[in-house]
């Protein structure tokens, strides 16, 4: 019988939240350095690197206000889904005018969608919403993005067969736990998956912690950038399944017409996230 009673989470949808922020160059040379990167381009006025919005627009709730996964609990911007275990799943990102460090910037977000699905885990339940990030009054950029709740689960993992197409681009990006560390203090992301090893394995069912679903995405934004040597237009990523700490990851690129399929494939040859971008 199903716990989910869909009518009333869908009373959600249309509920909105409006934050203001400044893209501080210093956040953004933390963030460079998380990843490996020269500190020095960082400057005011320099384009924000795609997906690098998340970084900021950051709540900080008190601990009593946090759910037992570490994210805020449920029943205030985003409705109160039954199910214990949610994840970053995916999103859809139209990007119009850069964003320049240092700028004031507004976010506007609102629930656009509640849905219920039966998976090979049992119930799902998928909540979109839109987040448009404007500057001086404009949509810079305009983001659907996807969470999923599913039921706990005795491994979240699942080998998972890749059909990846052959790949003309690859590098290779090893995550550390500090690693790890960073992106979540740089995101104000408390979700336990990503810092505490016993919740992982004793509560949600990972063998070790999971890399982020955005920090994929964000590096998987870049590598598109760079191998098309042209800013985004759109791009499109959606979660496969979890990427866990010790595993090396492989960002791939193929040419898809005038765009790029891409997606990060673990050890084994199975795919973790994939993607899909044009300039």
């Amino acid at each position: 019988m199903s716990t989910v009673d869909l009518t009333r989470l869908r009373q959600w949808i249309g509920k909105t939240h409006i934050d203001r922020d400044v893209l501080s160059s210093r956040h953004a040379r933390l963030m460079a350095a998380t990843l490996g990167l020269p500190q020095t381009g960082f400057s005011s006025g320099t384009a924000l690197p795609p997906l690098w919005h998340w970084l900021y627009f950051l709540e900080g709730l008190p601990a009593q206000e946090l759910g037992r996964d570490g994210h805020p609990a449920r029943g205030g911007f985003l409705p109160p889904v039954p199910l214990p275990n949610r994840m970053w799943a995916g999103g859809r990102l139209d990007f119009y005018v850069p964003l320049p460090l240092d700028a004031e910037v507004e976010k506007r977000s609102s629930v656009v969608s509640v849905e219920h699905k039966q998976g090979r885990s049992g119930e799902l339940v998928f909540v979109t919403v839109l987040h448009e990030v404007l500057h001086d009054g404009n949509v810079a950029i305009s983001e659907h993005h996807d969470i999923v709740y599913k039921a706990a689960t005795p491994s979240s993992v699942r080998a998972v067969s890749s059909d990846a197409p052959v790949a003309q681009r690859s590098k290779r990006f090893s995550p550390s736990s500090t690693t790890l560390f960073r992106y979540s203090a740089l995101t104000f992301n408390g979700h336990r998956i990503h810092y505490d090893a016993d919740y992982c394995r004793e509560v949600e069912g990972y063998s070790n912690l999971v890399i982020h679903g955005p920090l994929n995405a964000t590096l998987l934004a870049a590598f598109a950038e760079e191998v098309a040597d042209k800013p985004l237009k759109q791009f499109r990523y959606r979660g496969v399944q979890p990427s866990i700490l010790g595993n090396e990851l492989t960002i791939n690129a193929a040419r898809n017409g005038d765009g790029l399929t891409l997606w990060v494939s673990l050890p084994d040859g199975a795919v973790s996230m994939r993607a899909e971008a044009t300039f």
